[in-house]
């Protein structure tokens, strides 16, 4: 069972900038995907970033220019970097991963617990 770990939520005034963090745990991992999503109140979770396996990202328009999102293969994470925030970007973020356990020779889709990142006017 692979569990992701995300860090680095927080509340910022408009136009400043957070870093999140997720790492997931395992000892021998391939993850072929690693995604940012997010959630504002009353809204359904939106896909940001996506980070494949090789090194293509995509991004959602809402936050091309804005964010960055990078992986750290040695130690299976990835970061979401997010700079000129704006009251809108108010959400819980999720990281994802997916890819193949191979110290149990299973695949894994799997889900951290989520932060809060809260942008003020």
């Amino acid at each position: 069972h692979v569990q992701l770990v995300e860090s680095g939520g927080g509340l910022v005034q408009a136009g400043e900038s957070l870093r999140l963090s997720c790492a997931a745990s395992g000892r021998r991992l391939g993850i072929n995907t690693m995604c940012w999503y997010r959630q504002a109140p009353g809204k359904q979770r939106e896909l940001v970033a996506v980070h494949i396996s090789g090194g293509s990202t995509n991004y959602a328009d809402s936050v091309k220019g804005r964010f960055t999102i990078t992986r750290d293969n040695a130690k299976n994470a990835a970061f979401l970097e997010m700079n000129s925030l704006q009251p809108e970007d108010t959400a819980v973020y999720y990281c994802n991963a997916a890819g193949v356990d191979y110290a149990i020779w299973s695949n894994f889709d799997s889900w951290g617990q989520g932060t809060q990142v809260t942008v003020s006017s």
